[in-house]
């Protein structure tokens, strides 16, 4: 008779879970005893970073990816990043060990009293086995849950000695559908609402991409010739940023946004949320007279949106099906689009001139460097919150999958997310570069992704522009009226040092022609690469 490991690991084979991304404790090693050779275990040494980790790997290769935390302590340190893998709507098997079921009435030492609630509200599901015969099929329905619309990460809480137990129960292996289909007769309405339009605009999110729908987005747009946005806070691009009818990115705000859609009658929202905003300003939801129309895989995010006639169903589906019924337009709309392109405020400079080789560089003097030493495919991660919009007006985003950040704002996601990332380009025989451009505060909560990196090898490049502060944070500071706040300037940092300590290589590039020759080097590396630039510190205008 199979144990129930030898089972759960044979369910793990049939679905395709053969890279583990893990920290281990003691009620894990039962788990990963004589681990097999067919399947991979990925080391992160904090387990916020192997979520990270994981959550880029599956965003990259468009598949669930298994997790392995200590039991309620690993589960704990877990829970900021598992927030993050939430709103990015990645499927995460995230799993964790549990005591002994003999000890567990008593509460031992290092077991997870209320498993179903440890990680809660940040999973789509919960589950302790009651036997040990119901691993497996646990294992099958989180798989099955982690997928579906909306996808996102699951909990299993595993006691230690249920997988040496004989396993009775047959394994059953199932597949599941991933897409949901939107209602053809109120998708009809929509599309007549739309085509009859006298100046629609379309806003498109990150489920767009996540369903690999740029060609459909553009073949519907083209159709109509509509202005397109990028919904707020947008962590995947939904459309080509060198588009003649992309338009840029909406504020993050209630009354900005609105002022920035003024004019147009209808608004369609496919992919997002209606809408994301913080700050608080104050203003309509939407411009007066305007109907706003919202399509979204999630009866959730259907029901909270505060306006608008709503329809739950599939982003990409729902593209391919509105190209079909709306009668193509002659005209197309005069687009003009923002210079800081998806980001939701305007870049701190509004134009430089490029930098002197021999002089000190400005957030957006950097960006330009890093794009014209950067291989045109290459895959950007950002994690610079008070840098974004610079970031944004120097490196478009013209191409698929080739851009990602972090949808809950939530810090010390970018780090891990780009090990994992790279990791998936090299399995996926892409091989196209990664660079991580990180705040140096930023940096800080999860560092440690650096020792994945190198024991890993590799050739991910990180550049962590040092401004010595939390600029975001002056900046909200600015915005909310609130000065004098402690604790927002962090001297002394020394990213490149920190680096050195994991084993990658850490450099300093002051200038211009010192952050060239890096780049060059670091393309050539094997290992993992961090460029720490200094900036000058500049705040934010984030109105």
């Amino acid at each position: 008779m199979a144990t129930v490991r030898e089972v759960t690991f044979d369910l793990l084979r049939h679905l395709g879970l053969t890279t583990v991304f893990g920290n281990p404790g003691s009620t894990e090693e039962t788990f990963l005893q004589d681990f097999p050779d067919d399947i991979r275990y990925i080391l992160g040494i904090h387990e916020g970073s192997v979520i990270g980790a994981a959550d880029g790997y599956a965003q990259a290769t468009r598949k669930p990816v298994l997790v392995n935390v200590h039991t309620a302590a690993g589960a704990a340190n877990a829970l900021g990043a598992t927030l993050s893998t939430f709103q990015n709507r990645t499927p995460l098997i995230i799993t964790a060990g549990q005591q002994t079921r003999e000890m567990l009435l008593l509460e031992p030492w290092l077991s997870n009293q209320d498993p179903q609630a440890i990680m809660a509200p940040y999973v789509k599901w919960a589950y302790q086995p009651v036997r040990p015969d119901d691993v497996p099929a646990a294992f099958m329905r989180a798989y099955a849950i982690a997928l579906q619309p909306p996808a996102g990460p699951v909990f299993l809480s595993i006691p230690l000695d249920d997988w040496g137990q004989e396993s009775t129960v047959p394994l059953a292996v199932r597949s599941v559908a991933s897409r949901v289909g939107p209602d053809p007769a109120r998708l009809a309405e929509f599309a007549a609402a739309f085509a009859a339009a006298e100046n629609p605009a379309l806003v498109l999110g990150a489920d767009v991409a996540r369903g690999d729908g740029w060609h459909q987005a553009v073949v519907f747009a083209e159709r109509l010739g509509v202005k397109v946005w990028a919904a707020p806070a947008c962590e995947r691009p939904p459309f080509p940023e060198d588009h003649p009818l992309y338009a840029g990115g909406l504020p993050f705000a209630q009354g900005l946004l609105s002022q920035r859609l003024a004019g147009h009658d209808v608004i369609l929202v496919i992919g997002a949320a209606v809408f994301r905003y913080y700050p608080w300003v104050a203003g309509d939801y939407v411009p007066d007279g305007a109907r706003l129309l919202h399509i979204t895989s999630d009866p959730a995010e259907s029901g909270r949106a505060p306006v608008g006639d709503s329809l739950v169903g599939d982003a990409v589906l729902a593209l391919e099906a509105l190209t079909a019924l709306v009668p193509q337009r002659s005209t197309q709309a005069d687009v003009e689009r923002q210079g800081h392109a998806m980001a939701p405020h305007p870049p701190i400079e509004d134009s430089v001139d490029d930098a002197a080789d021999d002089a000190p560089l400005t957030a957006r003097q950097l960006f330009r460097e890093l794009r014209k030493a950067s291989p045109p495919d290459t895959v950007l991660v950002e994690e610079s919150p008070s840098n974004l919009a610079d970031l944004h007006a120097e490196w478009p985003v013209t191409k698929p999958d080739s851009f990602y950040t972090f949808a809950s704002g939530a810090l010390g996601w970018d780090l891990p997310a780009a090990v994992g990332l790279t990791l998936a380009e090299r399995d996926s025989g892409r091989n196209r570069p990664v660079l991580a451009v990180i705040g140096d505060g930023s940096m800080q909560y999860s560092v440690q992704a650096l020792y994945t990196a190198v024991q890993q090898e590799l050739p991910l490049v990180v550049v962590v522009p040092t401004n010595g502060e939390y600029a975001i944070l002056k900046a909200f500071g600015v915005l909310e009226k609130s000065p004098n706040v402690p604790g927002l300037d962090i001297p002394g940092i020394k990213p490149a040092t920190l680096a050195q300590g994991y084993g990658a290589t850490g450099v300093v590039a002051a200038t211009a022609e010192q952050v060239r020759a890096a780049l060059a080097d670091a393309w050539e590396r094997r290992g993992p690469t961090l460029i720490e630039v200094p900036i000058d510190p500049a705040i934010p205008d984030l109105t």
